[in-house]
């Protein structure tokens, strides 16, 4: 990944008592998404004349309770998700304007923390992957076929192993 610095700007908030996790991590699994999407951009080659998109993420680190009224409204899924993102640029391409509003990632606390203990790894490992997940996802990568899958999910374990955060959640990802 480029050393460069990307412009972006990421809001967290942490609205699950229940469950407490390090927001770094998630800042940092953000970032390092974005500069990575940067860099392997045609922007992202640092023509001298060219500037790289800001960006522009927010992410919602919630409970199982919030999280099943989402998916329920915006899936018809009666039961909690592990992450959900909302892309503000549907079809568009995210390189598009100056500023890119990407759009928002929510992430059910309660939901990692059960599949964290599941794979065995930290909650942190698992917020991180979903974090990256949900970034892919609103930057415009899909897994609905298998050549979709392994794209998306190769450079989500680059961007994991450049965090030092080696695997993935077992899951299926939405």
């Amino acid at each position: 990944m480029s050393s460069e610095a990307v412009p972006y700007s990421i809001g967290i908030t942490q609205n699950c008592s229940d469950t407490e996790c390090d927001v770094d991590i998630v800042h940092r699994a953000v970032s390092a998404t974005l500069m990575a999407h940067a860099a392997a951009s045609p922007v992202g080659a640092r023509s001298k004349r060219a500037t790289p998109p800001a960006y522009e993420v927010s992410v919602l680190l919630t409970d199982d309770a919030e999280m099943t009224l989402l998916n329920s409204e915006y899936r018809g899924m009666l039961a909690p998700t592990d992450v959900l993102a909302f892309a503000m640029r549907e079809g568009e391409d995210c390189e598009a304007g100056p500023l890119s509003l990407l759009g928002d990632i929510i992430i059910s606390l309660e939901t990692a923390a059960r599949q964290a203990t599941e794979a065995e790894h930290s909650l942190e490992t698992e917020v991180a992957f979903l974090a990256v997940h949900g970034v892919m996802h609103l930057l415009g990568y899909e897994h609905e076929t298998p050549q979709e899958e392994a794209v998306m999910f190769a450079k989500q374990e680059a961007i994991l192993r450049e965090l030092r955060l080696n695997g993935s959640s077992s899951s299926e990802k939405t």
